[in-house]
């Protein structure tokens, strides 16, 4: 493959990563918004785009060591490595700003699943917690051995017709 080639691969993957970085801030959206009606969609999408990422990245894996064949590279060369087997400034600086860019995408996308994940815990401990206001019930799953716990017999009304 030649430059031009991983170059390509490189622009698809940003492509993806910043579909990714929208459909993560989509459901952060609809977390934070409450309307966890539409999550499981939202979730199911995030999952595909993870998919074509999986693919895109073992294209761009072949781009990368066919090159690194090419311009006399390690086998297993990492984008940096490439950039400095570079036959020349313009290959170095189009590879280079492919890698800053999927940098700073790779970190915003571990940003918002950070904040997603952190959001998702804090609003399972809430759940949690209110359950157990009303009335002592058990809210754990699972005990240090993996039985279940033992449930409370009696029934609770969490809802009342307005």
């Amino acid at each position: 493959m030649s430059a031009t080639e991983l170059s390509a691969a490189l622009w698809r993957e940003r492509q993806l990563l910043e579909l990714l970085a929208f459909k993560l801030e989509e459901e952060h959206l609809l977390l934070t918004n409450g309307r966890t009606r539409w999550l499981a969609h939202a979730t199911r999408e995030v999952e595909q785009v993870l998919e074509r990422l999986k693919q895109a990245g073992l294209s761009r894996s072949v781009a990368v060591d066919d090159l690194a064949l090419l311009w006399a590279a390690p086998s297993d060369a990492t984008l940096a490595q490439l950039i400095e087997h570079a036959p020349d400034d313009t290959w170095a600086e189009v590879l280079r700003s492919h890698l800053g860019a999927l940098t700073e995408l790779t970190r915003t996308i571990s940003d918002l699943r950070d904040g997603n994940e952190a959001f998702l815990r804090s609003a399972t401990r809430a759940t949690q917690e209110t359950i157990a206001s009303l009335g002592g019930i058990d809210v754990s799953t699972y005990d240090a051995t993996g039985s279940a716990s033992a449930a409370r017999g009696d029934a609770r009304l969490l809802l009342r017709d307005l």
